[in-house]
């Protein structure tokens, strides 16, 4: 049998850490023992973390050190909104750090993090919480289908 190396339109099951520089775990399949699974291109991945994957095999583990530009991208002010707070509730109150689902007009969910409070303006973060931040991206594949 041929070793099955990974392309464009591979379906990979693998397990990843995503770690930040001091070292810490951001994310990490390994916590519960579920690999996840990708199929090549479908735009769960950035580009950027598929083309880490590309050329690996079975059974192979590789670490990577990815830019902010590589990885989750800078911050972007466009997503930084300022929200009245008469439509925070009581199910959903507008405190410092807590991060909200809010609604999108076609019906999906976007999470946003409160970065502050004053008076009757809430700013909200709907960057992801890793934007702006190097990662290293480390990966053990467990399975490669072509």
């Amino acid at each position: 049998m041929s070793e099955q190396v990974i392309g464009p339109k591979s379906e990979v099951v693998f397990h990843f850490s995503i770690k930040l520089e001091d070292g810490s775990a951001a994310d990490s399949t390994k916590v519960h023992n579920k690999p996840a699974k990708l199929f090549m291109g479908d735009g769960s991945l950035t580009d950027n973390f598929e083309k880490c994957l590309l050329g690996l095999k079975t059974g192979q583990s590789k670490s990577f050190d990815l830019r902010p530009e590589d990885a989750f991208g800078q911050p972007n002010p466009d997503n930084i909104y300022y929200l009245d707070r008469s439509k925070f509730g009581a199910d959903t109150p507008a405190k410092v750090g807590s991060i909200i689902a809010f609604t999108q007009p076609d019906g999906t969910e976007l999470p946003g993090l409160v970065r502050e409070v004053a008076g009757d303006s809430v700013t909200v973060d709907f960057n992801h919480p890793l934007a702006g931040q190097p990662v290293t991206f480390e990966v053990d594949i467990l399975e490669v289908k072509n």
